[in-house]
C-alpha cells in the first residue's frame, strides 16, 4: 500500500487482469489483491461479493 498524501491516507494497490465472476460471468478488470491461479474459478465481481456478505448478514448490531 502506498501513502497519498492527496488523499489523506493509504490507497490499495489493485491488479490489472482479465477475469470473469464465477457467479454471473462478469468481466473483472481490476481486483484489490493478486488472485491465486489455483483459485481463478472462484473470483466474484463487487456486485456478487456485495450479495454474498449481506447474506452471511454483514454487521450485526450489539445485542445484550
Amino acid at each position: 500500500m502506498a501513502y497519498d498524501e492527496n488523499q489523506g491516507g493509504f490507497q490499495r494497490q489493485m491488479y490489472s487482469g482479465n477475469w470473469k465472476c464465477s457467479k454471473c460471468n462478469a468481466d473483472i478488470t481490476q481486483l484489490p489483491f493478486e488472485p491465486d491461479k489455483d483459485k481463478l474459478d472462484q473470483l466474484l465481481c463487487r456486485d456478487c461479493y456485495r450479495e454474498k456478505r449481506q447474506s452471511f448478514g454483514g454487521r450485526r448490531p450489539f445485542r445484550r
